[in-house]
């Protein structure tokens, strides 16, 4: 099953704000032995979001969506979620209580709609501000602000997901070709990735920087890790065999 993100918020394209939510997430999931797969960002447009969202409920995944579920105009993906879904926006009524509680009469008529999700939807508790998120399906919404988000995000998959999570973790090896070039090699890795399908490969050619003058490439394998091993025992041998100097990649 994979995992992806959907990261939604004009302020995060326009770049008034620094998105944080990927890399955490990445932290997150390789924390339970896990891997993201894709990541989108998206802006505060409705059309956008509610097709994104189309395509996320359709692919049968595990997907995080961060941002725009709050109360003010420009929080759009709560309707967009039911759109997607053809399922009408409610007030859940957990949601309901705690929000009453938390706000009283302050409660209305603004800040209910926060509540306000499809009808299929369960809640996601919010250890910060009581404020839920929401699950529909395997798609997760939380709140675009990171002390909430990242807390509610491990809740989901700590409480929804533990058959996901791995006991051994994919470790990565490289190493280094010095003086080589990716046109001459394509051949060689096209060979490498046909062999070894259930590993992912890297290619990062340089012209030379401050720790390696020459021209070379940096090569990784990574996933599980005896055949990781195996795997980059036999590329050195191969870029040997065709007469490049290999040099360990620095941890």
């Amino acid at each position: 099953m994979k995992t992806g993100a959907l990261i939604i918020g004009d302020e995060l394209l326009s770049g008034k704000r620094q998105d944080k939510h990927l890399q955490a997430l990445i932290r997150i999931l390789a924390a339970r032995g896990m891997k993201l797969a894709w990541a989108e960002y998206l802006g505060d447009d409705p059309a956008a979001i509610e097709a994104a969202l189309v395509r996320a409920f359709a692919s049968g995944e595990l997907v995080f969506c961060f941002g725009g579920i709050g109360a003010t105009p420009d929080d759009h993906t709560r309707g967009c979620a039911a759109r997607a879904l053809g399922e009408a926006l409610a007030v859940h009524p957990e949601a309901r209580h705690i929000i009453e509680g938390r706000f009283g009469a302050e409660a209305y008529p603004h800040r209910i709609n926060m509540g306000n999700i499809p009808q299929s939807a369960s809640l996601i508790p919010n250890p910060v501000n009581q404020m839920p998120g929401f699950s529909c399906r395997d798609i997760h919404f939380v709140p675009g602000f990171p002390s909430m988000a990242w807390p509610m995000a491990e809740w989901v998959l700590d409480t929804h997901y533990r058959h996901l999570f791995s006991t051994t973790p994919d470790v990565e090896q490289g190493c280094i070709a010095i003086n080589a070039r990716e046109g001459d090699l394509i051949t060689l890795m096209q060979q490498f990735v046909a062999q070894y399908p259930t590993l992912r490969f890297s290619s990062l050619p340089s012209f030379g920087n401050d720790a390696i003058a020459q021209m070379h490439i940096e090569f990784s394998f990574s996933g599980q890790a005896a055949l990781v091993a195996i795997a980059i025992s036999e590329w050195r041998k191969a870029l040997q065999g065709a007469g490049y100097e290999v040099r360990d990649k620095a941890a």
